[in-house]
């Protein structure tokens, strides 16, 4: 009786114009947007200029075949600094996008958060991406070792 049971699936199966596979773990979506770097420690002396806290960034990466815009996704670390994308922001296919900490004019591959003090720890610290629904789409962390991580 068994024999035909699997007999008649593999015949349903291939008149269907299927197969039957036997399934395999699970594999992790690539997320839409990616967080692909954080250049977290400022090279030189930490003292709150401005191009020393534009040299603090989080580098996103579209990896998807299309546009998405990025409007009110957010970026924030662990104690909760928002970045808040704002107005219509398409990221191209492939393209990135560079989160500076300190202020500057925004373009399409350059943004900045507008901040006087850093925002990502030298010590150890986490970028978390959500979209405009607050669902996280990424998050990198990193410890207290070097200035950057790519993730």
């Amino acid at each position: 009786m068994r024999k035909r049971l699997i007999g008649f699936a593999l015949v349903f199966a291939a008149t269907m114009g299927g197969s039957l596979t036997l399934a395999g773990p699970a594999q992790a979506a690539t997320p839409a947007i990616q967080i692909t770097k954080v250049y977290y420690n400022s090279p030189g002396t930490d003292n709150r200029s401005n191009s020393s806290l534009n040299a603090e960034y989080v580098k996103l990466t579209n990896r998807r075949s299309s546009a998405i815009n990025l409007k009110y996704w957010t970026l924030r670390d662990k104690a909760s600094h928002v970045y808040r994308f704002s107005g219509d922001f398409r990221l191209a296919s492939g393209a990135s996008v560079y989160i500076h900490t300190g202020k500057g004019t925004n373009t399409s591959t350059h943004r900045y958060w507008g901040s006087g003090a850093y925002i990502w720890n030298n010590t150890g610290d986490a970028a978390y991406l959500r979209n405009s629904a607050g669902t996280l789409i990424d998050s990198c962390s990193w410890g207290s070792s070097g200035s950057y991580t790519n993730c």
